[in-house]
């Protein structure tokens, strides 16, 4: 890899939302970001969400985990292969477990084979390494959310929640100048997003999600669900701390009793009560609150979240970004990072006990 100034690097997520593939380009250093680039996108089909999702909870050598493998890299050479001009790629493959103090984490799709396929320098597997040194392995964005905020010329401290499959916050103070540096960040997982209500959508009505919340805008919220939702022993723990999409297997079968605009509205309220009860662990207060992922779509969410919270929830194009790529984009600076020996998480994103690099790089 060239000099130390900023390349293109190309950066892929498939989330747990199982939506599809995200791939997005950025020139960058590591450090800053110095210009976005083009972006694409390619959906999964239902018969791939059935594959894939059979695979969850499942580890290597497991049934099903080796079709679901072959679908992820398959769908992300496809949409890789439309760009030009890349000189890394930053793929994270598919999550299918976390269990960062059991098992570890296992993300299904080989960057080598992509490597190979693309005829470019793939970095993958970001996520072993933080495990391994005793981190949690995740949220992993933040390093890149501290980018961002420099990026946009934000002085105050500003929170970024992703609403995927999972909701992770990430707290940033730009004023700090590098992310692993102390009081830069704050990152952790919150609790269920879009999860249960897409699982709930599908199993009462056959679709992928609650398009813009519309059945949640409907219904009415069970208080005394969310209320015990908020005891699970999660809530309990300091953060850094990290979540497996299946770790609230009890929170499906507490609205089984709703009607279906019902149980929308109340998953929809649990998600917004984890992370308004997740902002209570930050250092300092923040003025605005900056939401990328699909949930920031959903416009019942948006408003639970502002009416839980008491701040103010944007979408992250209020600043100029691309919230639907923002994880993407992540992992092409991340590439870069780990291409260049830079720590990609610190004691205050996934709990390690000092700031690593992860990933591993295959060349073709």
């Amino acid at each position: 890899m060239r000099g130390s100034g900023p390349i293109w690097a190309l950066g892929a997520m498939s989330g747990t939302s199982l939506d599809g593939v995200d791939a997005a380009l950025v020139l960058t250093d590591g450090h800053g970001i110095s210009e976005f680039g083009p972006d694409a996108y390619r959906a999964y089909t239902e018969e791939e969400r059935a594959v894939i999702r059979s695979a969850f909870g499942r580890w290597p050598g497991d049934a099903g985990v080796a079709e679901a493998a072959e679908l992820v890299e398959t769908a992300h050479a496809e949409v890789l292969a439309r760009f030009s001009g890349v000189e890394v790629v930053g793929f994270h493959g598919q999550t299918l477990a976390h269990d960062p103090r059991g098992r570890g984490t296992h993300q299904a799709g080989n960057g080598a084979l992509l490597a190979e396929v693309l005829g470019i320098p793939v970095v993958w597997d970001f996520r072993s390494n933080d495990v391994q040194m005793g981190g949690q392995g995740a949220p992993l964005a933040p390093f890149f959310h501290h980018a961002c905020a420099r990026f946009a010329g934000l002085e105050a401290p500003v929170a970024f929640l992703n609403l995927g499959g999972v909701g992770n916050l990430t707290w940033v103070d730009p004023g700090v100048d590098r992310p692993e540096l102390p009081g830069a960040l704050m990152a952790f997982d919150t609790g269920p997003a879009n999860a249960p209500l897409n699982d709930l959508m599908l199993a009462r009505r056959g679709l992928a999600q609650d398009a813009g919340g519309q059945l949640a805008a409907s219904g009415t919220v069970d208080e005394g669900v969310v209320t015990a939702f908020l005891t699970h022993p999660y809530f309990f723990k300091m953060p850094p701390k990290s979540l497996d999409r299946n770790d609230f297997p009890n929170l499906l079968p507490a609205v089984s009793h709703l009607s279906d605009a019902d149980a929308a509205a109340t998953l929809t309220a649990c998600a917004a009560a984890a992370v308004a009860r997740g902002a209570e662990h930050f250092p300092k207060p923040v003025a605005r609150v900056l939401v990328c992922g699909g949930g920031r779509h959903n416009a019942a969410m948006m408003a639970a979240l502002s009416a839980r919270m008491g701040l103010s929830v944007e979408p992250v194009e209020a600043i100029g970004l691309n919230g639907d790529m923002l994880e993407a984009q992540a992992f092409a600076c991340l590439a870069v990072r780990v291409m260049r020996g830079l720590p990609t998480s610190a004691p205050a994103t996934t709990g390690v006990p000092a700031a690593v690099g992860g990933g591993r790089i295959s060349r073709p």
